[in-house]
């Protein structure tokens, strides 16, 4: 038995280079419960990281009793982390669900019957949609939810409804993955795999913090580190993480000049000569611009700008430059900060320069934070159109109208999609009045949340919130509609390295809660939503209807899931796509010929200019004829717009830990996660906290331009001149109003997004910290993460390790058995 809340990726299985990566089964079961009291295993995925891992869910009596990870699965090889063991399950077992829906009256919500918050829904609509049109309506959505539920939505919303204004959670998550794949190679989806953990000389983590963002993905880095021919491994993290601790180079670079250390290593490619100039002539556009904007970045020049050193510099890009095979990983650290679609670009341009890409080893895995963005992004619940389709593209706004049978015309397509950012300032400026959330907590995750609060509470806001939990968002709708969640509902969802799987319904869910596809099925019927023959919009009666029209909908796109089907996905692992006569068993890697999907027909966007976020449009695009090639995009380097400086002479930075999940709904509800990490904190370098006279668990005051959180301190590791605070904690589990208790990071956040991906700019702004009160006691801080103390000499209050409780206890089998073929047929090819 082995504590998985103090060892959180478990026991070590070493492998070497090429060979497949051993099974080990991760299981936890209630306490009292025994393997032979479990009545049947039902097959799922885990659905609290991005990366996606198979898992069986135990029932006895109808209730869920625990989990095991899939042996046959490709993505986890039957691991599973923290809190895929713990809150996959409790999180939903749980009874502060929402089981009734709720409305407001005489401004307070009160239980209801369905119909009855409904049809307040549906009235309020079409008042809204008869008087001032579909630029009235707002949705506004999660990475949560799954890919059957996500096409329903975008279907009401573009073609029932007709508005542009639909976004998702994923803007503040990983929208520039999706926006740099398409700068870089004409569409959004990974071109590497997981696989080439296993094949790699060098893996880089550009803003990764891997060791706890995706526990099970790093376990499977572990286990290669452990093997007998070690990859070198680099990490850009201001902080020292695991990955840091293992790392052959750390660049610790400030927050926010991210660009300017990419410009430094593609630069070092261009001098030393690590380019593959046969593979650029024949497979790419652009080089010339790209060498004249990184030229003047010499590692000197990097050092000065990001704080690092300039011979770490040189070592890093030797590494890259001179490795047969390396891949890459791009998270947070980039996408939240500044020019992040242009630094994350600049990871593309690395391997293109090189010719990595499309082969064993050579992957780029631009990552996602949640378990089914992908799906967001593919379907169009966000600012995408469904299939990986082009809003600027006459014929494929045709496509979308023929397979919905409806008018071209009603799906918006006349300007930019409208993310999440604007749709807010919209609600702020009165325009959007009817605003439907479902499945995430933006008075939590937003950036500078006062503001956000105030434009939740507006009197000319209709508010409607889907959600498992009376969550801080819920506080302000006008109806709450109960959610059914993982476990209690069929449908499919598809992970970071484009591998689908099925999650079948185990149990029902509590009270009147229904899926939310039912809701949407539903939202559409009563609002008598028709197709131009007169036919219902929407006439699925079950998640298979919707996911066999979804396949149709990716047909010859870039995302084609023609070749699966609900039976073809069960009782196996999950499929890569593309999957379809071509790709019958799933596609490991895209680009492996080096064709990209660039063609001015095909693309999913005509680009931007990645300094000023303007569009290139189809004739400036065309004229540059990509036909099938890559397109290396750059722009120079600025700093960020909010930097130190006398009043606020701190960098302040937000991020996750191993423990938590968003805003903790389901984490939260965990026993063992929420003693792991009960409560929030913020870290300072030590060389800051003797500045400030600051000691560990020393109650600090952190205060931005727009607001200020208290917190006890962490002594960490941390650059100096840079606070970090845990974004995962909000209100809902403290007395007061939201906001009263001074504990989201996002108190502290800018208003500020990316001028190409439009995701808010979260890890850069400036600071000032002051200590207001001695500690009686350490940080709650875990001490066995990126969040560990420092070292530090003299005296100072003592740490003790996080340990896991009782309950804690999880079974580990390590297997001798064969991982599937199917992620090795294309690799031994």
């Amino acid at each position: 038995m082995v504590d998985r809340i103090a060892e959180i990726w478990g026991t070590r299985t070493p492998f070497a280079q090429g060979e497949r990566w051993p099974v080990r089964v991760d299981q936890v079961l209630a306490q009292g419960v025994a393997e032979a009291d479990v009545q049947r295993w039902v097959q799922s995925a885990c659905v609290l990281c991005s990366n996606g891992c198979g898992i069986d869910i135990g029932v006895r009596d109808g209730v869920m009793v625990g989990v095991r990870g899939r042996a046959a699965d490709i993505v986890n090889h039957g691991r599973l982390g923290p809190k895929g063991l713990f809150a996959s399950w409790q999180g939903v077992q749980n009874k502060d669900r929402l089981t009734r829906p709720l409305i407001r009256e005489n401004g307070e919500l009160v239980e209801t019957d369905w119909d009855t918050a409904m049809e307040r829904i549906v009235s309020r609509s079409r008042q809204l949609l008869d008087t001032k049109g579909p630029l009235s309506h707002g949705f506004y959505t999660s990475g949560q939810l799954f890919l059957e539920e996500y096409y329903a939505q975008a279907i009401v919303g573009k073609a029932g409804i007709g508005t542009p204004h639909m976004d998702g959670n994923t803007r503040l998550c990983t929208a520039t993955a999706a926006a740099a794949m398409k700068e870089s190679f004409g569409s959004d989806g990974q071109p590497g795999s997981y696989v080439d953990i296993d094949e790699c000389d060098a893996m880089f983590l550009f803003g990764h913090n891997m060791a706890e963002t995706q526990t099970v993905l790093w376990a499977r880095v572990l286990d290669r580190i452990a093997g007998p021919d070690r990859p070198k491994l680099v990490c850009v993290d201001p902080r020292e993480t695991e990955v840091a601790r293992h790392a052959d180079v750390h660049l610790a670079v400030k927050p926010g000049t991210n660009l300017a250390l990419m410009h430094g290593l593609v630069r070092e490619l261009f001098h030393k000569g690590w380019i593959d100039q046969d593979y650029i002539d024949r497979h790419t556009v652009g080089v010339e611009d790209l060498r004249t904007t990184v030229e003047p970045w010499i590692p000197e020049a990097v050092a000065k700008t990001c704080g690092v050193k300039a011979d770490d510099v040189r070592r890093a890009a030797e590494i890259f430059g001179t490795s047969d095979r390396v891949l890459s990983t791009v998270l947070q650290g980039f996408y939240q900060s500044s020019q992040a679609t242009a630094a994350s670009c600049a990871v593309n341009n690395l391997h293109l320069l090189r010719g990595k890409i499309g082969k064993p080893g050579c992957g780029i895995l631009q990552m996602n934070g949640q378990p089914t963005a992908q799906n967001n992004r593919e379907c169009g619940a966000d600012g995408d159109l469904s299939g990986f389709r082009n809003w600027e593209n006459p014929e494929h706004i045709r496509e979308l109208a023929n397979l919905w049978n409806v008018d071209p015309a009603v799906i918006p397509h006349w300007a930019p999609p409208t993310h999440a950012m604007q749709i807010f300032r919209y609600v702020e400026q009165g325009s959007i009045e009817f605003l439907w959330i479902s499945a995430t907590n933006p008075a939590v995750s937003m950036p500078q949340l006062p503001r956000i609060r105030d434009i939740l509470s507006s009197d000319s806001l209709f508010l409607v919130v889907q959600d498992m939990y009376f969550t801080e968002t819920a506080q302000y709708a006008d109806v709450v509609l109960p959610a059914a969640g993982w476990g209690e509902k069929t449908g499919t969802f598809t992970n970071v390295n484009r591998t689908v799987h099925l999650s079948e319904k185990a149990v029902e869910p509590p009270g009147e809660a229904r899926s939310d596809l039912d809701t949407f099925l539903d939202y559409s019927s009563r609002m008598g939503f028709t197709r131009l023959d007169g036919t219902p919009l929407l006439d699925w009666t079950q998640p298979e209807d919707a996911f066999n029209a979804w396949r149709e909908c990716t047909r010859g796109r870039p995302c084609d899931y023609t070749g699966l089907t609900y039976e073809k996905l069960r009782g196996g692992s999950g499929v890569p796509w593309p999957v379809n006569n071509e790709h019958p068993d799933g596609t490991v890697r895209l680009y492996r010929d080096g064709v990209f999907s660039t063609d001015p027909a095909y693309c999913e966007t005509y680009g931007h200019d990645l300094l000023t976020g303007a569009t290139v449009g189809p004739e400036t695009y065309k004229a540059n004829s990509p036909a099938g090639r890559a397109i290396f995009k750059t722009a120079p380097y600025q700093p960020a717009h909010e930097t130190p400086d006398e009043e606020f002479p701190y960098r302040y930075t937000t991020g996750r830990t191993a423990y938590h999940f968003h805003t903790r709904t389901k984490t939260g509800r965990s026993p063992q996660l929420n003693s792991a990490a009960p409560d929030v904190w913020v870290e300072l370098s030590v060389t800051d906290a003797d500045t400030l006279g600051v000691d560990e668990g020393d109650i600090v005051r952190v205060q931005s331009r727009r607001g200020y959180i208290t917190a006890p301190a962490r002594i960490s590791d941390i650059r100096d001149g840079t606070v970090f605070a845990p974004f995962h904690y909000g209100y809902w589990d403290q007395d007061g109003e939201p906001g009263s208790g001074h504990r989201a990071a996002n108190e502290l956040t800018i208003t500020e997004w990316d001028p190409v991906s439009k995701q808010p700019v979260l890890k850069n702004a400036a600071v000032r910290v002051e200590k207001i009160a001695d500690g009686m006691e350490p940080s709650p801080a875990p001490t066995t993460t990126a969040s560990r103390p420092a070292k530090r000499r003299g005296g100072g209050r003592a740490v003790l390790p996080t340990a896991g409780a009782a309950a804690a206890q999880a079974q580990e089998t390590i297997a001798p058995v064969a991982p599937p073929e199917v992620a090795t047929k294309e690799e031994r090819a």
